[in-house]
């Protein structure tokens, strides 16, 4: 007899909300018209872009700044647009990447404790996009690689370490590029855009290598995503303006290996895909759930797991890495919703009784350590992830903080000579350095952003006083 119920241990996924006072309160969400999350998370922090008065900026809030957050607290308030997206690099959980209405793209260092003042001067500028950019995505591999696509239907690859536009891919995209998406060693990208076309490029050859025009009928916004192997995940509208997600085959793209109906709501359909797992969860722009499947190698190939339902509609969503998820409740995916006035996480858990760490929902993922270097992989060489175990929880490694690399390439003042040497003369210099004198410019660093704390509080304190002698006059 044919089993009648597919065997899967994703089959009974739940989500659930946390309370309250785990939730990030009286923040005002952007309200920008864009389709991108307006939030990003990583291990660290949680970041989100808000409304801003002259200008575009957004939060860095460490994980555990839960509960009301003031409205005096700091911000990241260097663009002179709104901020339409944010990614935070995979490498480093203190830099994190900004795309703008001012055309410009920004990349910034947070201090390890988070903002004590609002940040203003990014670590580098980049220019070279005439419209607003609208997609920002880190390279999985390579070191200090960032992609950064405009509506001037131009993408763009930068070696943030020198501030340099390497390669620029015009002429590709008649029409305005809804998202970019790399594949796991980042040698691969995939496009939708307005034209109904998905495009599988080879960024360093500047060539299509698949493409596949009216992918989805309808014309409102897709969304294209690269699986771990190698197909492509896309979410978009049907001609009668039904939501679809269909699977395809790189190889041959004439026709889609499956295709998924759901519903008639038009808020865009966003994909986040947990390549451990093969689990893709769609969260819909305004929409008040989150619908997850799983993908497999065997026909029907996408498998309905369950929604997560609630009764807010949700304004964007960040979605936590594997290394920042709690191994010890089973917990595979961490999602942060943004409402009108606050987030709000979800988590999600497959229930199992046993204490003991799962390996079956925790094999070895992408990790924090980039395989190559950014001239490496401009010269055409490529890295899969370097994996890390979760078995005892992720600890992040505090001597990541010291590294010289780190310090030459978010530095604006690297000099030309340090850019065109080797890897491996990087490598003797970083040798060279002691790290006592590293530990000494991070301490340095702590004392000054404390003198910054006592020195507002001081002034506080004073209109305080003068507030109060008012007061009993």
């Amino acid at each position: 007899m044919r089993r009648v119920v597919r065997q899967s241990k994703f089959r009974h996924v739940f989500g659930q909300a946390v309370k309250n006072d785990q939730c990030y309160d009286d923040i005002r969400v952007s309200r920008v018209t864009w389709d991108s999350a307006f939030c990003a998370v990583n291990p660290k922090f949680v970041a989100i872009i808000i409304e801003a008065s002259g200008g575009g900026a957004f939060l860095v809030l460490p994980l555990h700044k839960t509960g009301r957050i003031d409205k005096s607290y700091p911000t990241v308030c260097g663009h002179t647009g709104p901020v339409l997206d944010i990614d935070w690099c995979p490498h480093n959980d203190q830099v994190i990447a900004s795309g703008s209405e001012d055309c410009t793209v920004m990349v910034w260092q947070i201090p390890e404790n988070g903002l004590v003042t609002s940040m203003s001067e990014p670590v580098v500028v980049l220019e070279g996009h005439s419209k607003r950019v609208g997609i920002i995505t880190w390279h999985p591999t390579a070191r200090n690689v960032l992609l950064s696509a405009g509506c001037d239907n131009q993408i763009i690859i930068w070696n943030v370490g020198t501030g340099e536009a390497m390669i620029t891919l015009e002429d590709m995209h008649p029409d305005v590029i809804y998202n970019v998406c790399w594949n796991r060693n980042g040698s691969l990208i995939c496009t939708a855009c307005k034209d109904k076309s998905i495009r599988v490029i080879d960024p360093r050859k500047e060539t299509i290598v698949a493409e596949k025009e009216k992918a989805h009928e309808g014309a409102r916004p897709m969304r294209a995503i690269f699986l771990s192997d190698g197909n492509v995940l896309t979410t978009g509208f049907s001609r009668m303006s039904e939501r679809q997600l269909a699977l395809w085959n790189t190889q041959n793209m004439e026709e889609p290996m499956t295709v998924n109906e759901m519903d008639t709501s038009n808020g865009v359909l966003l994909p986040f895909y947990d390549p451990d797992t093969n689990v893709v969860y769609l969260c819909g722009k305004g929409d008040s759930s989150i619908r997850y499947f799983e993908i497999t190698d065997e026909a029907p190939y996408v498998h309905f797991l369950n929604t997560f339902a609630s009764k807010e509609p949700q304004r964007g969503m960040g979605y936590m890495p594997k290394r920042g998820l709690d191994v010890n409740k089973c917990e595979i995916a961490r999602f942060f919703k943004l409402h009108e006035r606050k987030c709000e996480p979800i988590v999600m858990t497959v229930p199992r009784k046993s204490d003991l760490f799962q390996d079956d929902l925790y094999p070895d993922t992408a990790g924090p350590d980039p395989a190559l270097e950014a001239e490496e992989w401009f010269e055409g060489k490529n890295g899969d992830p370097i994996l890390i175990s979760l078995k005892n929880g992720y600890v992040p490694g505090k001597n990541r903080e010291f590294k010289v690399v780190k310090k030459n390439i978010l530095d604006n003042k690297v000099t030309k000579n340090t850019e065109n040497s080797s890897p491996a003369n990087k490598s003797g210099a970083a040798a060279g350095r002691p790290k006592s004198e590293a530990k000494l410019d991070e301490i340095l660093k702590e004392i000054k952003s404390l003198k910054d704390l006592v020195s507002s509080q001081e002034r506080r304190i004073i209109t305080l006083e003068e507030q109060m002698s008012k007061l009993a006059l």
